[in-house]
């Protein structure tokens, strides 16, 4: 049987009620991911391992004993560390891998009974906007099989897309939870920095990675969330700010004043029917009572560019471990210690990584550090401050989440320059380190899906999730 519920609600009503079970739940996921093999969502399926603690789930729902999470079935991007498990960042280096710790999100989340069914393909080390960098092949997007699904969590949306789980945890660097999001239909948050915990994760930027959750629903994401952030002994970058109970702060909290990039509508480089959308809801909210202005972001030229000078450099430093000595991917044509390092790194890392790795060595290199990284670096606070300004005069940002909707498998791949630019609305919020949501807003005439983004100020996902839903009910309208 094929199965798919509009949220985790939905499916602990049916569980109650005795409708189905927890182990008919995941072999009805299973079902529909044996239906969607060619989409190469899936690197590595758990089909056993997930039927076996789905019945210890349902005992536990008969005891009444379950945790928050029974009856939510998760797919994982192949960058987030399950003891025991592979993870391989989707790359030749990493392959065959096996994680001898799980990450801490993936504690807290077991630890409330939910059941992780699979390892997500996604871009090589999170490298990419279209999930074609992948060792293991493209993956393709649910709604047109010619599509890309956005990258580099595109595995983890198709996912969620095409009823393959309930919900899937992904990663976002720069834009790599809401992109995928906004190309499959569903809601990614990115949260703010250091809301949830990096440990386990496997680092491609370090001051700009962040696990999100990738959902059919708010009112999911918003339970993903609070049980997934929080303060984190083993990762100093995580915030030790009070978590609130995200889920009970989802009703309507009155009219906001909103701002929209002003250059989203001028912009060539924008779909016209992403500009009709963001139009579109621009006059809604306006005429439900809101606050909604132009405000010219006049850093926009340089949010792309400063974003892949910092990400290229961290990720320079964060890949040198992958080295052919200590774990992983070893080249068989290696003779000497220098070969091994040279042979192994150029066999096992993918085209993009590549390419990424050596401007970004390039980029710290003596002589070139101030006239690239340093003044990248400035640059960053001044996009920060103007966006920081901006949230503290309007509760929230409204723009794209991307300039088009999904285009095709091998259309950009082959020029990087176009291919980073798909980035322009993602990568603002960052490099403020703020939280931002896409979110699904239906279809264009050809059935693929379209979104806008909401960015607030830090630790404000509360907000984002109340005003999201009430975006969602305006849809309906």
């Amino acid at each position: 049987m094929t199965i798919s519920y509009p949220s985790l609600s939905a499916i602990q009503t049916d569980l109650q009620q005795g409708k189905t079970t927890v182990v008919g739940l995941v072999e009805g996921y299973l079902h529909n991911i044996k239906l969607n093999e060619h989409l190469n969502a899936f690197n590595e399926v758990y089909g056993d391992e997930a039927l076996a603690f789905a019945q210890s789930v349902d005992e536990k729902l008969q005891r009444g004993t379950a945790g928050r999470l029974a009856g939510m079935v998760l797919a994982i991007k192949d960058n987030i560390c399950y003891k025991d498990h592979q993870v391989t960042a989707s790359s030749k280096i990493l392959d065959g891998f096996k994680s001898v710790y799980s990450a801490t999100i993936i504690e807290r989340l077991l630890a409330e009974d939910a059941i992780i069914i699979g390892r997500t393909n996604c871009d090589e080390f999170a490298m990419g906007g279209s999930n074609e960098t992948s060792y293991f092949g493209p993956v393709k997007n649910h709604a047109d099989h010619t599509k890309v699904p956005g990258g580099s969590s595109g595995g983890a949306a198709v996912a969620v897309q095409a009823d393959m789980c309930h919900a899937a945890i992904g990663t976002d660097t720069g834009g790599s939870v809401r992109q995928p999001a906004a190309f499959c239909g569903i809601v990614g948050l990115k949260p703010t920095y250091g809301r949830v915990s990096r440990y386990g994760l496997i680092a491609y930027a370090s001051s700009f990675d962040q696990a999100g959750p990738m959902t059919r629903s708010i009112e999911d994401a918003a339970l993903l969330m609070e049980i997934m952030a929080g303060a984190d002994d083993y990762d100093a970058t995580a915030a030790n700010v009070p978590v609130p109970a995200y889920t009970n702060e989802l009703k309507d909290t009155g009219k906001k004043r909103i701002a929209y990039i002003s250059e989203a509508l001028t912009s060539p480089g924008v779909a016209p029917e992403i500009k009709e959308l963001l139009s579109q809801y621009i006059e809604k909210l306006q005429a439900d009572g809101h606050v909604v202005e132009p405000v010219s972001f006049k850093y926009m030229d340089y949010v792309v560019p400063t974003y892949y000078i910092l990400t290229m450099a961290e990720a320079s430093s964060n890949l040198a471990r992958y080295d052919g000595v200590h774990y992983g991917y070893r080249s068989r044509n290696a003779t000497t210690l220098e070969s091994t390092y040279k042979k192994s790194r150029s066999e096992g890392f993918g085209k993009e990584v590549k390419r990424r790795i050596m401007l970004g060595t390039f980029i710290l290199s003596s002589g070139y550090y101030d006239a690239y990284y340093a003044k990248a670096q400035k640059t960053r606070r001044l996009i920060q401050e103007k966006t920081l300004e901006i949230v503290r005069d309007y509760d929230f940002i409204l723009s794209p989440t991307t300039p088009t909707p999904a285009f095709g498998i091998a259309e950009i791949i082959k020029d990087p320059i176009v291919m980073y630019l798909e980035d322009i609305f993602t990568v603002q919020a960052s490099l403020a380190g703020i939280p931002a949501i896409s979110i699904p807003l239906g279809n264009n005439k050809a059935g693929l899906p379209l979104a806008l983004q909401l960015i607030t100020k830090s630790f404000n996902e509360s907000g984002l999730f109340s005003f999201s839903k009430y975006v969602l009910e305006l849809a309906k309208n």
